[in-house]
Formats: C-alpha cells, sequence, structure tokens
C-alpha cells in the first residue's frame, strides 16, 4: 500500500464515515469530530512506512482515532479523563445482571441473553426511533471505558481482539466491561419496552 494513491483512498473510503462516528462519542458535534479523523488520517499517511504490522491495519487506524479523540475530548473538557481508575470501579462490585438471563457456556449462543427484556414491543418499535434514543442515551451516560467498548463491539462490530488491541485491554477485561455496558443499556431499555408492552 506505501505510496498507492488508490489504496489509501479505499481505505479512506471503507472507514471513514465508521471514524467520524466513533469520534463523535468523546467530541460534542460533527465538525469536530471530522478534525479528529482528519488528523487521524494525516498521522496514518505520516506513520504509514513506521507500521510494523503487530496488528491490523484497521485496528491500528482505530487506535490512532481513539487516542486523539480522547485528547481534544480532554482538551475541551468535554470527557472525563481516562486512566487505570476504571479498574477500581470494575472491582467494586456493580450489580450484575440475574445469571439466569444468559445461556449457559455449553449452549451454542453462550453468554448471549437467554431472554428478552420484560414486555418486548414487536420489531418495528424495536427500531423506532424513540428506542434508538434510549440506547443512545444509555450509551453516552456509561462510563468512558464501557463506553468504548460496548461502542467498537456492538456498534461498530469489531472483535474482541480487535477491542484488546485498540484499547490496550485483556480480553477478560473487555469481557467485563462489555457485560456491564450491555447490562447498563438493557437495564435502560426495559422500562420503556415494559411501558409499550
Amino acid at each position: 500500500m506505501r505510496g498507492d494513491e488508490a489504496a489509501f483512498a479505499w481505505l479512506v473510503d471503507q472507514h471513514h464515515a465508521t471514524l467520524v462516528r466513533l469520534a463523535l462519542r468523546y467530541v460534542g458535534d460533527v465538525p469536530t469530530a471530522e478534525e479528529v479523523v482528519q488528523d487521524t488520517w494525516l498521522h496514518v499517511l505520516r506513520g504509514l512506512a513506521r507500521f510494523q504490522f503487530r496488528s491490523s491495519l484497521k485496528t491500528w487506524i482505530f487506535s490512532i482515532l481513539l487516542n486523539r479523540a480522547r485528547t481534544r475530548a480532554k482538551r475541551e473538557h468535554r470527557s472525563l479523563p481516562f486512566s487505570d481508575a476504571w479498574l477500581e470501579i470494575v472491582g467494586r462490585g456493580e450489580p450484575a445482571v440475574d445469571p439466569d438471563r444468559f445461556f449457559g457456556p455449553a449452549e451454542p449462543a453462550a453468554d448471549r441473553w437467554s431472554s428478552a427484556p420484560r414486555g418486548v414491543a414487536p420489531d418495528e418499535r424495536l427500531l423506532a426511533s424513540e428506542t434508538q434514543t434510549i440506547v443512545e442515551r444509555a450509551i453516552a451516560a456509561l462510563p468512558l471505558a464501557q463506553r468504548e467498548v460496548i461502542t467498537l463491539r456492538d456498534i461498530e462490530a469489531r472483535s474482541a481482539s480487535e477491542v484488546c488491541n485498540a484499547l490496550g485491554l485483556t480480553e477478560t477485561n473487555q469481557r467485563v466491561l462489555l457485560h456491564r455496558a450491555r447490562s447498563k443499556v438493557r437495564a435502560a431499555l426495559e422500562p420503556y419496552l415494559s411501558e409499550q408492552a
């Protein structure tokens, strides 16, 4: 890919919109998110010759974006600083969802919800903008580490290993953060869905 403009243009076409959506999780508006993504692409161009293939190119690009977005958000005071403090939060034993609501490890859908949220509405209601707004607000209210993991895993459909590489997490930490994030989003949805049933 070095020196190939068409390959770089293809890379931008493939990932630009996703990078903007991810940057928006850290900065408050689209123009600022676009600036962060532009800065990311410049860094990618300048650093491509030094890329060592220790991770996938996509993971490397997402790592750059996350670092740039965090820095910008911190500078603009729109986000709490991210550090190892989240480990203390994880260790506090936040309330979790009843394990009976998940499929067991021997089942094909291991670790996924075995029951839908109480009062689940018809499919069209799940797609309604009200539901999407509730999900977006619930994700925005999550602690930063949980928000990053659920955004990458469930919104951007990244694999667990990509998320671990991009965020510098262990597999266990990534699973715990994802579980807690999903639990909180689900808890935010249940009252709304129960009202609608």
